[in-house]
C-alpha cells in the first residue's frame, strides 16, 4: 500500500511540476524531438530516481530492521550477498515502479503542443480534461488508503484496550505466583515454604494450585455425566487448587460450597458453561450430581461463575476445579496494596525470595505477575498496532504531499481566474474557500469509499476474538476528522499564498 501511495504521489507531483518544464518540452519538440524520444527521456529520469531511492533503502534497511527488532524475527537479516534473490527482486521492483510511476507523467508531458506551450496556454482548461480526473482519482485513492489506515489503527488500539481492561471473571491485580520444583518428592518442602511465606506481613493471602485461572498451560480430559439413560461426554479443562484458590482470585460461587481440604480429589467445582452443557438451567440443580472422572464418581460440590481461562481470542471452556495437593506445585500470593503502612511490593518479593532460597537453595527464584502474563497474550496485537501507527503516519504524510502537489498544480492553472476574481472584488477568504472546497470534496468521496472498506476489514479481523469491542461510529468520525484537519493544514499555506498573489502579475500577458 505504501509503495502504491508513493507511485501515486510521484505521478501527482510530476504532473503538478509540468508547468515548470512546459517550455523545455516545447523547445525540444520545436527542435525536432519526437514524442517517443520524450517518453524515453522522462522514463529514464524516473528510472534514475527509483534507482537512487532503492540504493538509499538498501543502506537504510539494516538500521530500520534494528529499530523494529521487536517486530521482526531475530534470525531475519538483510544481505544482498547472501540472498541474491533479494537483488533480483529489487531489479524487478525498480522496473515495475518505473513503469507504473513514470509512464503516465511521461505521456502527459510529451503530449503538450509546442505552440500552446510557448504561448503559456498549455494548461488552459486542463482542469476539465481527462488528465485532471485521473489526477483527482489518484488523489482519492491515496486518501482512501490513508483513512483506512487511520480507522484500522484506532480500532486495533480499541480492541487491545478492551482486552486488557475487560473483566475476565477473576481478580488479576496485585497477585504474583511462583513455581515449585515439580519433581520434588518431599511434599513437606512446599508446605514449609508456605509457612515461611505466611509469616510475611506484605502477603495478604496465598494459595497452592496447579496454575492461575487464566494460563497458557492447562490440563484437560474427558469427563462423563449420566442423567438417567442419557450420557454426556465432554472434554473439560481441569484445574486443581486448595480452599483459598477461589477466595484469592475472587471467583464468584453461584451455588453450593467451596472445596474442603483433602489429600486427594473428592469433589469438583464446575463453571456455568459446564453446568449448561450438562443441562442444568439453575446452578443449584447441579449440586450433589456425580461426574465420572477417571472411573471415579465425583460429586459436584459447587458451581462458580465463568472466567476466561485463556485470552479473549477463545471462548470460555467447560471447567472443573478440584483439590489434589500432590499435583499442586504453584503458589499464588495476593500482595497487600502498596503504601499501606509503608509496604512496597519490592520488599515483599525480596522476603519471598529469601524464604524460597531457604527451602530450595539449588533452584532459581522466578516469579510472575498474573496481570502482566495476561497482557502478554496480546503482544502480537500490540506489535500490529505499533506497525499500523508507523504505516498510518507514512500514509498520511505521502497523501498530504500528493495533495500539496495537486493544489500547486490547480492554483497554477487557475492563476488568471484568481486574478480576475480579485479584480472583481473577491475576498481572500472567498478565494481560499473556492480552491479548498474542491479538495475537501475529494476527501469526503474518499471517506465514502474508505468507511465500508474499513468496516469490512475490521469486522473480519475482530472475528479472531471470541470477545470483542464494538465498531463504534466515532472510529469513522475520528478517521475523517483527522484527515480533514491534516488536509486543511496542508492546503492552508498554498491556497492563502495563491489568494494573496498580486492580480496584476497574473493578468499580465507576454
Amino acid at each position: 500500500f505504501l509503495l502504491s501511495l508513493g507511485c501515486i504521489n510521484f505521478i501527482n507531483l510530476t504532473t503538478a511540476n509540468a508547468v515548470h518544464r512546459a517550455k523545455e518540452i516545447g523547445i525540444r519538440k520545436t527542435l525536432g524531438s519526437s514524442k517517443n524520444e520524450l517518453v524515453i527521456q522522462f522514463l529514464s529520469e524516473t528510472l534514475l530516481l527509483t534507482s537512487v531511492a532503492t540504493l538509499l533503502s538498501v543502506f537504510l534497511t539494516p538500521l530500520i530492521l534494528k529499530a523494529f527488532s521487536g517486530f521482526v524475527p531475530e534470525e531475519l537479516q538483510f544481505s544482498l550477498v547472501r540472498e541474491p534473490g533479494v537483488f533480483i527482486f529489487l531489479l524487478i521492483l525498480i522496473s515495475i515502479v518505473t513503469v507504473l510511476a513514470g509512464f503516465y507523467p511521461a505521456m502527459v508531458l510529451s503530449g503538450y503542443k509546442p505552440v500552446l506551450v510557448l504561448k503559456n496556454q498549455a494548461f488552459a482548461d486542463s482542469g476539465k480534461t481527462r488528465n485532471a480526473w485521473i489526477r483527482k482519482s489518484l488523489t482519492i485513492s491515496q486518501f482512501v488508503i490513508a483513512q483506512v489506515f487511520i480507522m484500522a489503527t484506532v480500532l486495533v488500539s480499541k480492541q487491545i484496550s478492551y482486552s486488557l481492561n475487560k473483566d475476565m471473571g477473576f481478580k488479576k491485580d496485585a497477585i504474583i505466583y511462583l513455581d515449585i520444583h515439580f519433581g520434588d518428592t518431599v511434599q513437606s518442602h512446599k508446605y514449609a515454604l508456605m509457612e515461611k511465606i505466611r509469616a510475611i506481613p506484605e502477603i495478604a493471602m496465598m494459595s497452592l494450585a496447579t496454575s492461575p485461572p487464566s494460563s497458557g498451560s492447562s490440563w484437560s480430559g474427558t469427563i462423563k455425566f449420566k442423567d438417567g439413560k442419557k450420557e454426556i461426554t465432554t472434554d473439560v479443562q481441569q484445574k486443581f487448587g486448595d480452599t483459598n484458590y477461589v477466595k484469592l482470585y475472587n471467583i464468584k460461587l453461584l451455588a453450593g460450597s467451596n472445596l474442603e481440604p483433602s489429600d486427594t480429589v473428592t469433589s469438583f467445582l464446575i463453571n456455568q458453561t459446564y453446568a449448561r452443557i450438562l443441562g442444568f438451567k439453575d446452578p443449584q440443580q447441579a449440586i450433589g450430581k456425580n461426574l465420572d472422572w477417571s472411573s471415579k464418581q465425583m460429586p459436584i460440590r459447587g458451581v462458580i461463575s465463568d472466567f476466561n481461562q485463556r485470552s479473549l481470542h477463545e471462548s470460555v471452556k467447560p471447567l472443573v476445579i478440584g483439590s489434589w495437593p500432590s499435583s499442586q506445585s504453584q503458589i499464588s500470593m495476593l500482595l497487600v496494596p502498596q503504601g499501606e503502612a509503608g509496604i512496597t511490593w519490592k520488599s515483599a518479593i525480596s522476603k519471598v525470595e529469601k524464604a524460597f532460597k531457604e527451602v530450595y537453595p539449588q533452584d532459581d527464584f522466578e516469579y510472575k505477575f498474573v496481570d502482566q502474563e495476561i497482557a502478554k497474550y496480546y503482544d502480537g496485537e500490540k506489535n500490529i498496532s505499533s506497525l499500523l501507527k508507523w504505516a498510518t503516519g507514512l500514509a498520511v504524510l505521502i497523501s498530504c504531499l500528493g495533495l500539496l502537489g495537486l493544489v500547486i498544480y490547480t492554483t497554477t492553472q487557475r492563476t488568471k481566474e484568481i486574478g480576475v476574481r480579485k479584480v472583481l472584488g473577491a475576498s481572500v477568504s472567498h478565494i481560499v474557500m473556492m480552491i479548498t472546497k474542491d479538495f475537501l470534496v475529494l476527501i469526503l468521496i474518499a471517506f465514502a469509499i474508505a468507511a465500508p472498506l474499513a468496516w469490512l476489514g475490521m469486522n473480519k479481523w475482530l472475528e479472531n476474538f471470541a470477545y470483542r469491542t464494538a465498531i463504534s461510529w466515532w472510529v469513522f468520525g475520528l478517521g475523517i476528522s483527522v484527515m480533514l484537519l491534516i488536509a486543511m493544514i496542508t492546503l492552508g499555506f498554498q491556497t492563502i499564498k495563491a489568494a494573496l498573489a498580486n492580480p496584476v502579475k497574473s493578468l499580465r500577458t507576454e
